[in-house]
């Protein structure tokens, strides 16, 4: 970390300093919510929480190397500094925009409703060709881990790709506050979190709160093939730049070639080059990643071989349409999330591959009063791609299969009991559905068919 006091993070969440004068000059190490990951010099986050309350593990955090803890209410026998808050999770939001503004960097806040974190990945793998790069690590991206990823920039990070996800209004302004992104990012539109937002309109609104705390002279970087985005034509007096497939967008593709696992090749092009390259991920919405990443990495000066060897240095990561093979099936683990618009997405891509097609799908979450219709319209759009067999899991994934002509199962139980009998050697088969579906517990099962 750059050097960071404890008089400096008192100050900054405006905490009351409890400890002695010549403390207040001592620096951390790093900032911890998890008392297991204390180390010398640590500055440890007392959060309660549904089952377990941080306050409980202040004194073994002293114990394990920790230098101060950010607390609600006084320790027992503090033999360390504290900080005492109103809320600790507040405190850390107003800590980490003051650790962040010790920076002067190029920092990409990433958002949208489909692609945040392979557009992240995509953006860390180019930047980091030119740049020492920190990004978002897991699924570190709401009001918690936003500020925790700012707080574990090293201090000779030359480069941020910090994603945002959000839910309701009001959440991304409080996180661009603390980010304060020199470009912002926005992929797709989608049908997204509409229980909160309403509407696609309502998710346009609450992504753009981006632009409201970014640093002066920012770039605004927009997915031109999205009918909303499209509709941004000035943001704090600077004009988007537009990447996308269609060629209308400044920065677009050409010559796609959708190889399956060989990956998907194009040219992009921009300032009248063209840069051949090969995306090693299944998907031609990767391509718009590639577009993105090559228009943040142009814009800071990198060289064309630069971007081109980012591009192809891509790494999905988790169960983001990771494909594994088994000694019969190929199973597309794409079960992290979903909302119709990604499901959309991955079903285009299943269609792409070898096999006969099979669609594993579940409840999506967050939909709000057209949830059911959305499902419906969902499982129409897998007929209508072709998919040989759509199956479905959870209550409102039974209009999902309705839509398909497929087949509905109450739970992952019932379904894994009849998978044997459905599934053939050679099939191609997408896994996807809500987080909460866990349905990670259907792909471990298809790894062993």
């Amino acid at each position: 970390m750059k050097p960071f006091t404890l008089q400096e993070i008192a100050a900054a969440c405006g905490g009351t300093y409890v400890g002695s004068d010549e403390m207040k000059s001592a620096v951390i190490t790093s900032v911890e919510r998890d008392s297991r990951m204390i180390k010398d010099g640590s500055l440890f986050l007392a959060i309660k929480g549904g089952r377990v309350d941080g306050h409980d593990f202040i004194n073994k955090c002293y114990e394990s190397g920790a230098v101060c803890a950010i607390c609600e209410k006084a320790p027992e026998n503090a033999e360390k500094p504290y900080i005492l808050v109103p809320s600790t999770l507040d405190a850390v939001k107003k800590i980490g925009k003051a650790y962040r503004e010790k920076f002067d960097i190029p920092i990409v806040g990433v958002s949208g409703s489909v692609g945040k974190t392979s557009t992240k990945e995509m953006l860390y793998a180019v930047l980091s060709q030119k740049f020492k790069t920190h990004k978002t690590q897991g699924n570190l991206n709401n009001e918690l881990g936003v500020p925790l990823t700012l707080l574990s920039m090293p201090e000779d990070a030359e480069a941020a790709v910090i994603e945002m996800g959000i839910s309701g209004f009001g959440e991304m302004t409080r996180l661009t506050e603390m980010v304060q992104p020199t470009f912002c990012v926005l992929t797709i539109i989608g049908c997204c979190h509409l229980e909160n937002l309403g509407d696609r309109d309502g998710v346009l609104k609450a992504k753009t709160e981006m632009f409201k705390s970014a640093r002066d002279n920012a770039e605004y970087i927009l997915n031109g093939d999205d009918d909303k985005l499209v509709t941004v034509t000035e943001v704090n007096g600077k004009k988007p730049v537009f990447f996308g497939i269609s060629e209308k967008n400044p920065y677009h593709a050409e010559n796609i070639e959708n190889n399956g696992e060989g990956g998907v090749s194009c040219d992009l092009c921009f300032d009248g080059k063209r840069l051949h390259v090969v995306i090693p991920a299944i998907g031609t919405y990767m391509v718009s990643n590639a577009l993105a990443a090559a228009a943040v990495g142009n814009l800071l000066g990198m060289t064309d071989d630069e971007i081109i060897r980012g591009v192809e240095a891509f790494k999905t990561v988790g169960s983001r349409a990771n494909v594994i093979n088994t000694a019969r099936l190929k199973i597309i683990d794409d079960c992290y999330n979903a909302n119709p618009t990604s499901v959309q997405a991955s079903i285009d891509t299943l269609v792409n591959l070898t096999g006969r097609k099979v669609a594993i799908l579940g409840d999506m979450k967050e939909l709000g009063s057209e949830e059911l219709a959305l499902h419906y319209s969902t499982g129409k759009y897998a007929k209508d791609k072709g998919v040989d067999l759509v199956l479905s899991v959870g209550p409102l994934a039974k209009e999902l299969a309705k839509g398909a002509d497929g087949l509905w199962y109450a739970g992952i139980e019932a379904i894994c009991a009849e998978l044997p009998q459905l599934l053939k050697s050679g099939d191609t088969v997408l896994v996807k559905a809500s987080h909460s579906m866990q349905f990670e517990k259907i792909t471990e099962f298809l790894k062993e068919f």
